[in-house]
């Protein structure tokens, strides 16, 4: 299981540097992302809510700078989206069960409600991803709009593991981000880290031995 963020392609961005990026592919996060990789995750969660409020919504109006306006509302909204979400993989086949579009890492604790909760949880459509807990074991169904869809079986003790190995990744990942923070976007690095872990539904805190930038 590893916790996944949708990838677009720079088209010229220019205001941090990044690493190329497939359109519509996924990017896994991780502490150990290279910088251009951390700013790639970045700008993809930045643009994920680069637009403009609606006629309900009232944040501060956007700053002139380019730089400023393009994270105003990663900076200023109450909720944010990060496109993405969890893929597990079943090495014996291959097997892939990705989260399908409108899916966000936000919401990754929505895997608890399969484990501890309902018992089921979708993760988005085309495909459309389903996990279902059926006694001690929970199956992943890849897209249950088809009869004959691929699916996934683990028992419940394999899938809580995956989900605390995937939040360490996450973890490690909005550490990462801190850090790069403090050389690319200074000044701005604290603002940024906050709405990163909001995005990723994490607690802000570094790992010890470390120091916030």
């Amino acid at each position: 299981m590893q916790p996944v963020l949708e990838t677009g392609a720079p088209d010229g961005f220019g205001f941090w540097p990044v690493a190329e990026a497939e359109p519509f592919g996924y990017l896994p996060l991780s502490g150990g992302l290279s910088p251009a990789e951390v700013g790639t995750a970045v700008m993809c969660i930045a643009r994920c809510n680069d637009i403009d409020p609606g006629p309900d919504d009232r944040p501060p109006p956007r700053p002139a700078d380019p730089l400023g306006s393009f994270l105003h509302g990663l900076l200023t909204f109450d909720t944010l989206f990060a496109a993405g979400g969890m893929r597990v993989t079943d090495r014996s086949d291959g097997t892939a069960f990705t989260p399908g579009c409108c899916n966000g890492l936000e919401d990754w604790r929505d895997w608890h409600q399969v484990l501890d909760g309902s018992g089921r949880a979708s993760f988005g459509h085309d495909p459309d991803p389903f996990a279902e807990r059926l006694g001690d074991t929970v199956r992943l169904t890849v897209d249950a709009e088809l009869s004959d869809s691929p699916v996934i079986e683990l028992s419940v003790t394999e899938l809580r593991e995956l989900l605390r190995g995937a939040e360490r990744d996450l973890t490690g990942f909005l550490a990462a981000a801190a850090d790069w923070g403090t050389r690319y976007l200074p000044g701005r690095s604290a603002s940024v880290t906050a709405a990163l872990a909001r995005a990723l539904a994490l607690p802000l805190t570094r790992p010890s031995g470390t120091t916030a930038g």
